[in-house]
Protein backbone atom coordinates (compact mmCIF):
# COMPACT_ATOMS: atom_id res chain seq x y z
CA UNK A 1 0.00 0.00 0.00
CA UNK A 2 1.25 3.30 -1.28
CA UNK A 3 2.72 6.07 1.74
CA UNK A 4 -0.47 8.81 1.23
CA UNK A 5 1.17 11.28 3.63
CA UNK A 6 0.78 14.34 3.52
CA UNK A 7 3.08 16.71 4.30
CA UNK A 8 1.81 20.60 4.87
CA UNK A 9 4.58 23.39 4.55
CA UNK A 10 4.44 27.24 4.63
CA UNK A 11 6.37 28.90 2.10
CA UNK A 12 6.94 32.32 1.15
CA UNK A 13 6.97 33.40 -2.48
CA UNK A 14 6.97 36.97 -3.63
CA UNK A 15 5.98 38.46 -0.19
CA UNK A 16 2.90 36.26 0.49
CA UNK A 17 2.80 32.88 2.28
CA UNK A 18 1.12 29.90 1.00
CA UNK A 19 0.43 26.90 2.41
CA UNK A 20 1.23 23.91 0.33
CA UNK A 21 0.03 20.01 0.92
CA UNK A 22 2.14 17.62 -1.25
CA UNK A 23 3.61 13.97 -0.76
CA UNK A 24 7.02 15.36 -1.11
CA UNK A 25 9.43 16.23 1.77
CA UNK A 26 9.30 19.35 3.09
CA UNK A 27 12.45 20.21 2.14
CA UNK A 28 11.92 19.43 -1.71
CA UNK A 29 8.58 21.89 -1.28
CA UNK A 30 10.47 24.69 0.41
CA UNK A 31 13.12 24.51 -2.79
CA UNK A 32 10.35 24.95 -5.30
CA UNK A 33 9.06 27.75 -3.67
CA UNK A 34 12.31 29.29 -3.34
CA UNK A 35 13.20 28.28 -7.00
CA UNK A 36 9.82 30.06 -7.96
CA UNK A 37 10.20 33.23 -6.03
CA UNK A 38 13.80 33.80 -7.25
CA UNK A 39 12.68 33.55 -10.84
CA UNK A 40 9.73 36.19 -10.06
CA UNK A 41 12.21 38.28 -8.43
CA UNK A 42 14.79 37.91 -11.55
CA UNK A 43 11.80 38.93 -14.03
CA UNK A 44 10.77 41.73 -11.96
CA UNK A 45 13.88 43.53 -11.64
CA UNK A 46 13.83 43.39 -15.50
CA UNK A 47 9.69 44.28 -15.88
CA UNK A 48 9.21 45.84 -12.95
CA UNK A 49 5.86 47.72 -13.74
CA UNK A 50 4.31 44.44 -14.11
CA UNK A 51 1.80 43.31 -11.19
CA UNK A 52 1.74 40.53 -9.40
CA UNK A 53 -0.71 38.34 -11.80
CA UNK A 54 0.77 39.20 -14.67
CA UNK A 55 4.65 38.45 -13.30
CA UNK A 56 2.79 35.00 -12.09
CA UNK A 57 1.77 34.38 -15.18
CA UNK A 58 5.36 35.19 -17.35
CA UNK A 59 6.59 32.78 -14.59
CA UNK A 60 4.78 29.87 -15.29
CA UNK A 61 5.57 30.58 -18.96
CA UNK A 62 8.93 30.52 -18.27
CA UNK A 63 8.90 27.03 -16.32
CA UNK A 64 6.84 25.59 -18.80
CA UNK A 65 9.04 26.59 -21.76
CA UNK A 66 12.32 25.37 -19.82
CA UNK A 67 10.33 22.06 -19.11
CA UNK A 68 9.39 21.32 -22.29
CA UNK A 69 12.91 21.84 -23.56
CA UNK A 70 14.52 19.54 -20.66
CA UNK A 71 11.74 16.99 -22.38
CA UNK A 72 12.75 17.22 -25.77
CA UNK A 73 16.75 16.91 -25.04
CA UNK A 74 15.64 13.60 -22.53
CA UNK A 75 13.46 12.44 -25.72
CA UNK A 76 16.40 12.98 -27.57
CA UNK A 77 18.98 11.23 -25.61
CA UNK A 78 16.35 8.46 -25.27
CA UNK A 79 16.48 8.40 -28.98
CA UNK A 80 20.20 8.01 -29.33
CA UNK A 81 20.45 5.28 -26.61
CA UNK A 82 17.75 2.93 -28.26
CA UNK A 83 19.55 3.54 -31.77
CA UNK A 84 23.05 2.43 -29.87
CA UNK A 85 21.21 -0.57 -28.44
CA UNK A 86 20.10 -1.53 -32.23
Amino acid sequence: MPDDRKNRTTVDIYGQQYTIVGAESTGHIRLVASMVDDSMREISMKNPSLDTSKLAVLTAVNAIHDYLKLKDQIDQLKLELQKEKD
